[in-house]
């Protein structure tokens, strides 16, 4: 438990020094559908990390063949059976962003997603998850 807070406090001061340098928000991939999105994620920190991943979920809603429409549990093998403890939540988020530009249709959670980019309906893709993006991830005024 002390070698996991001591792990959390040291990634947080680096994101810190990091803030100073960009403090801007990360928003939707640029040139994919989510673009200008802000997309909420919920991380859960095992007792054990970093020998164990965190487990991340969306919490804004998301078309996407790699992220369960209605759970938002998030298919990525970092995530799962190719976690390493060299692995930060910082490399984690950057990942999930990866993931969101570069969709794997082969191991969908959303199938109606995966099927999409599998017939090669791009389009159809790209509008639905723009749509979603719209609805569930616009960025709040006021």
């Amino acid at each position: 438990m002390q070698a996991s807070r001591a792990r959390l406090f040291k990634e947080y001061k680096e994101v810190q020094r990091e803030k100073a340098v960009d403090p801007g928000i990360q928003l939707g991939p640029t040139e994919t559908p989510y673009e200008g999105g802000v997309f909420q994620l919920a991380f859960s920190i095992p007792e054990q990390f970093p020998l164990q991943p965190p487990q991340v979920r969306f919490l804004t809603k998301i078309f996407h063949p790699n992220v369960h429409f209605k759970t938002g549990e998030i298919c990525l093998d970092i995530l799962k059976n190719a976690w390493s403890p060299a692995w930060t939540l910082q490399s984690v988020c950057r990942a999930i962003i990866a993931l969101m530009a570069h969709p794997e249709a082969d191991s969908p959670l959303n199938c109606d997603s995966g099927n999409l980019l599998r017939s090669g309906d791009i389009r159809g893709y790209q509008s639905m998850a723009r749509m979603y993006a719209r609805l569930a991830a616009s960025a709040k005024k006021g």
